[in-house]
């Protein structure tokens, strides 16, 4: 079991596969929240498989691939990473594809 807090308001979570897109925090399988808008700050603890967010994205290690719309700034990333800006991340076990700059650690 993993917990997720947003703006807030914490939630148990089952699975570590986190998608933020359009306002919509998914977990697995399963619709956390709906209807976020403006700036949403996000914690989670637990193993972070995977993280997909249309937005920008600061995180801890994931296990899994990063992709965000946005900028990156995140620990070791298990695959690969992804975004539309900036990166700074620790090591890549995959590839790195960054609309702007990248800063690895």
């Amino acid at each position: 079991m993993a917990r997720i807090t947003i703006n807030g308001q914490t939630f148990d979570v089952q699975g570590g596969n986190v998608s933020i897109v359009n306002g919509t925090v998914v977990v697995g399988n399963s619709t956390v929240i709906s209807g976020l808008s403006g700036d949403v700050r996000i914690i989670w603890e637990g193993d972070l498989a995977s993280l997909r967010t249309d937005g920008s994205v600061t995180c801890g290690h994931v296990h899994g691939d990063v992709s965000a719309g946005g900028s990156v700034n995140c620990g070791d990333v298990g695959n690969s990473a992804s975004s539309g800006g900036s990166m700074r991340c620790g090591h890549v076990g995959g590839s790195i594809n960054a609309g702007g700059s990248v800063r690895v650690n």
